[in-house]
């Protein structure tokens, strides 16, 4: 692997790989959580599904923490591999004129992202296993609705996740195009580009409507 990645080209691949796994995860995510804001029920038996699937919990689970790890650790190598290679390269390097602020800010907005997701294990993650693999509390499939209510009874929380999913779209707004080219499908890049801005903008607004609704009825 460390061979295989020892390639500037396999390490874009690899990045832009491990980012179209999260961005259908995100789908996943958003499309599970946004059936409660008109089902408590339908949001109860996707949640218990999810949170009781072996599948899920031993197969998927694991493998969505490796690539959430993956894919910022490849981000940081990636940046600083860019910064030497331009530090060489160029005298002068005027970022502004080659690169927009969202593709030239990547491993910023990355870093805040990553301090939401910790926020996130901490919120809903560390919960959970806590509840099924430590204190070994009896499963109430009717238990996740008022959960995510009660996480988003704090203003503050719900604060911190708006500013988390406004640099969320910013990271897709770059990120989501540059993935597919990575991976060779430049030919699509009118269509992708488009479907980039709104998947950009759709995702991270579903998860910002779902905070601000449970804000307002807990």
């Amino acid at each position: 692997m460390s061979g295989f990645l020892s390639s500037s080209i396999a390490r874009k691949v690899a990045m832009a790989l491990s980012a179209l796994f999260l961005i259908i995860f995100l789908l996943i995510h958003v499309t599970v959580n946004i059936t409660s804001l008109f089902s408590e029920n339908v949001f109860n038996e996707l949640s218990h599904f999810m949170g009781t699937n072996f599948l899920v919990q031993f197969l998927m689970q694991p493998i969505l923490i490796f690539g959430v790890v993956f894919h910022f650790v490849m981000g940081f190598v990636l940046e600083l591999k860019n910064k030497k290679s331009r530090s060489v390269k160029y005298v002068k390097y005027n970022g502004a004129a080659n690169a927009s602020w969202m593709s030239r800010n990547m491993a910023i907005s990355g870093m805040a992202i990553l301090a939401f997701l910790v926020l996130h294990f901490i919120d809903f993650w560390i919960p959970e296993m806590n509840h099924k693999y430590i204190e070994f509390l009896p499963e109430d499939p009717t238990r996740y609705f008022a959960e995510l209510q009660h996480k988003f009874t704090n203003p503050l929380r719900v604060g911190a996740y708006v500013i988390a999913f406004v640099l969320l779209a910013l990271h897709l707004l770059h990120g989501f195009q540059s993935a597919f080219q990575s991976v060779g499908l430049n030919k699509y890049t009118k269509c992708v580009k488009t479907l980039g801005k709104i998947y950009a903008i759709a995702i991270p607004s579903g998860f910002i409507i779902i905070a601000f609704f449970h804000y307002f009825n807990h």
